[in-house]
């Protein structure tokens, strides 16, 4: 499916003149972050705006906030937006139309799921009904209110003054203007101890930090009495606010809860058998699962029992609803915690058989069953058995409800379909010509296909020619991704997979520019054969006064005989050996290939770019011509989510005409992150079989990128891939072309592993040099 923009232009631009010189910006923007389907959706929504003729602030506000809300919430919420837009066209003005689109983005924010957006618009298209007054003002204050309410937090509230102001117009515009004392009064009562939005990437992190995976949470209403969170699909389905519960905060019940989620995902491998079980003895079996997954972590972890056992050790001031449930809530922290004992023999008994048993069945699933049902047997014959209502109301806050561990007839644990994020969902699928040939209608998809079809040969349709199909028409393939970890310096973490490192190709350019650089450099050409002469292996040395050496040092020998002749202690150093002198050196030079590249030298005609692939045109001849394997490289990022690897020469490959031709063609743009490229080529550096290796990274300015706005972060990230490199043994040395690098290359680097060269001009004579003093 291709959307072309001018198919809408003449109708939007006549809808929202402004739209004009915006347009294509926007559009554009839009097709970054959606499918073609999401996109085609996004444009047939603004013609359906445009067409219901309520003004060009509308459909202005629509084509540039929309974007933003995909990023949050997905491109599925764009039809539920345009339905929800279309039902209040006939209840309200354009302009309060116009402000629900300019808050969705904070709304997306705010929520953070595309469920609670649904319930939000539907909020609105209520609220629209019963106090149309009052959502001009409410949208006014919305950031306010979802910065302190929940989604069911937000809809007690608005409703009730929906209620009370019924039929005072000017009580609902104060009402839901927040400038009344029942507003804030009702604010206050509805407002929770901690939002889930502002705990997410807190709860990630500390998962990451355990278990070094990604974990999918999201957040859910929890607007009803009796509310646990869940999995379902592999998705941890958490409150959108919890309250703290005595000394412990709200922060630490979901890190609680999160973790005990976790752990059922990680060590739970199959599903349990619900057939002919009641749900009493379905109730007692999860909860002895509970305990065996518990104890999984805690061997990993053993801090998390002090985190969990502070939740079920706590006393609560209200009494339970039956005798049997403060019973059961200390036997869950008799599961925990082996010193904790109870009153009760029978449960004594059992949990000690269970702490007994559990580490030859710790991975399995059965002896939780076991368990559970001896635990179900004797409350039975005592007849303390509760009903199921009262056992689910047993105060354990932060564990789920256990659907996951069940196996139902409706319900394929194990095919069940994970939730995975769109940028993972496109296939490559690798077919042979005759597939490709007659099933495809679209033989060059574009980079936001779902499906790609890749031929695993070439494809020569003119034999004389000899000229293979991707040659002529198609574009250099681009490699699977790589991902590496960032560090994140303000919670002193590693983000795993955090960055993704594309390999791709730039186009080749004339190798006679490259031969034209040697010609106009030729008095450091000649420069560079000395340093190559300097450089070379001299081959056998003979290395004396050894104590143990291979062979007798005539002369040496000689001497200590004279020695012990006229009584003086003699030298015992006799022998010599024989030492092959070769280089053991492999080096990959990476080129920081971003945007400012392609600025011209102040008083130059050259620009950044031009005088780079000069250097490297020169140091890639003085390293050949020493011999040491190296390499190459160069990089450039769009985003974590696209950092672009070049590799003009490897390791394997000749200094020949094509290794020139891609040096001819090197181009700039884009930004400079820095830290995941250098962990990249770290790892083919390690791959050599050389004892001393050497990153050198030539770069005219910081660490930057355009998704991250705090400075500090990716300098400390590079500073941590320099620190990771060094522990493997490799060097990392950074030739810097920015004039005001002493502000922090020394800090990312070190103090003796830099140069800064003030005069760019004079980069081509200074690279092979460099390259001479860091390996002689």
């Amino acid at each position: 499916m291709s959307i072309n923009l001018d198919d809408y232009r003449e109708q939007l631009e006549k809808a929202a003149p402004e739209l004009k010189d915006t347009l294509d910006s926007t559009f554009h923007e839009a097709a970054r972050c959606m499918s073609p389907q999401g996109l085609n959706d996004y444009m047939e929504g603004a013609k359906g705006l445009a067409s219901l003729g309520r003004g060009p602030h509308l459909v202005a506000s629509y084509l540039e906030e929309m974007p933003a809300v995909v990023k949050e919430c997905g491109e599925d919420i764009i039809r539920d937006c345009i339905s929800a837009a279309m039902k209040l066209s006939s209840m309200t003005s354009g302009g309060v139309i116009a402000m629900m689109f300019a808050t969705l983005p904070t709304v997306a924010r705010r929520l953070g799921d595309p469920e609670l957006l649904r319930g939000y618009l539907g909020l609105i298209h209520q609220l629209s009904a019963k106090s149309p007054r009052g959502l001009r003002p409410m949208l006014d204050v919305l950031d306010e209110l979802l910065g302190k309410l929940t989604l069911s937090g937000l809809k007690r509230w608005a409703l009730w003054g929906a209620q009370a102001y019924a039929r005072d117009l000017q009580g609902q515009v104060a009402y839901f203007g927040l400038k009344t004392e029942d507003s804030q009064a009702m604010l206050q009562k509805e407002r929770r101890g901690t939002l889930f939005i502002d705990n997410q990437r807190k709860i990630n992190f500390y998962l990451r930090a355990l278990w070094g995976r990604d974990f999918f949470i999201r957040p859910t209403a929890a607007d009803h009495e009796g509310f646990r969170p869940y999995l379902e699909a592999r998705v941890m389905h958490l409150p959108d606010a919890v309250d703290g519960i005595g000394e412990v905060s709200g922060t630490e019940l979901y890190r609680a809860t999160a973790v005990h989620m976790g752990a059922h995902l990680l060590y739970t491998p199959a599903p349990l058998s619900a057939e002919q079980l009641s749900p009493a003895q379905m109730f007692f079996i999860g909860l002895a699962e509970d305990a065996r997954v518990e104890y999984c972590a805690v061997q990993d972890f053993p801090g998390l029992r002090k985190l969990w056992g502070s939740l079920l050790a706590m006393d609560y001031p209200e009494p339970a609803q039956h005798a049997t449930i403060p019973m059961l809530e200390h036997m869950a922290l008799m599961l925990l915690d082996a010193k904790v004992k109870s009153d009760d023999a029978d449960f004594n008994a059992l949990a000690e058989k269970f702490h007994t048993n559990i580490e030859a069945n710790k991975d399995d699933p059965q002896f939780s069953w076991h368990i559970g049902l001896e635990l179900h047997n004797i409350l039975t014959a005592r007849k303390q058995l509760p009903s199921l209502r009262i056992l689910e109301s047993m105060r354990i806050p932060y564990r789920d409800d256990n659907r996951l561990i069940w196996d139902f007839d409706e319900f394929a644990w194990q095919d069940s379909e994970e939730y995975v994020a769109a940028s993972q969902r496109q296939v490559r699928k690798y077919v042979n010509v005759m597939e490709m040939v007659n099933e495809v209608d679209t033989e060059l998809a574009g980079d936001d296909a779902q499906e790609v079809w890749v031929l695993d040969s070439e494809l020569f349709p003119y034999e004389d020619e000899g000229v293979s199909y991707n040659q002529m028409e198609g574009k250099e393939p681009v490699s699977d991704p790589f991902h590496y970890h960032e560090w994140d310096y303000q919670v002193q973490l590693h983000r795993p997979d955090w960055a993704a490192v594309y390999e791709r190709r730039q186009p080749k350019g004339d190798p006679e520019v490259i031969e034209d650089i040697l010609v106009e450099y030729k008095p450091v050409a000649y420069r560079i054969k000395q340093i190559i002469d300097m450089l070379q292996p001299e081959g056998v040395q003979r290395v004396r006064n050894m104590e143990d050496g291979d062979e007798i040092d005539i002369n040496a020998a000689i001497d200590a005989m004279i020695a012990i002749r006229m009584g003086d202690q003699p030298n015992p150093r006799i022998t010599m050996r024989n030492v092959i002198q070769n280089r053991d050196l492999a080096v990959v030079i990476l080129l920081d290939l971003s945007e400012s590249t392609n600025e011209k030298v102040e008083g130059s005609d050259k620009t950044i770019l031009e005088l780079t692939r000069e250097a490297c045109a020169l140091v890639a001849t003085a390293i050949n011509g020493i011999g040491d394997p190296f390499a190459i490289h160069g990089f450039a990022s769009d985003g974590r989510h696209d950092v672009q690897y070049y590799r003009f020469k490897d390791f394997n490959q000749k200094l020949d005409d094509n290794v020139k031709s891609r040096l001819a063609g090197m181009q700039g743009g884009l930004s400079t992150r820095m830290g995941a490229a250098m962990r990249h080529a770290g790892q083919y550096l390690l791959k050599q079989p050389e004892r001393k290796k050497l990153l050198l990274v030539v770069s005219d300015g910081e660490p930057a990128d355009v998704d991250e706005r705090d400075p500090q972060h990716l300098r400390m990230d590079t500073k941590k891939a320099v620190d990771e490199l060094y522990s493997k043994g490799v060097m990392s040395y950074c030739l810097t072309l920015d004039p005001n690098a002493d502000s922090y290359v020394k800090r990312i680097f070190g103090a003796n592993n830099y140069t800064v060269i003030d005069h760019v001009q004079r980069l081509p004579e200074k690279l092979p040099t460099l390259f001479a003093s860091l390996t002689s």
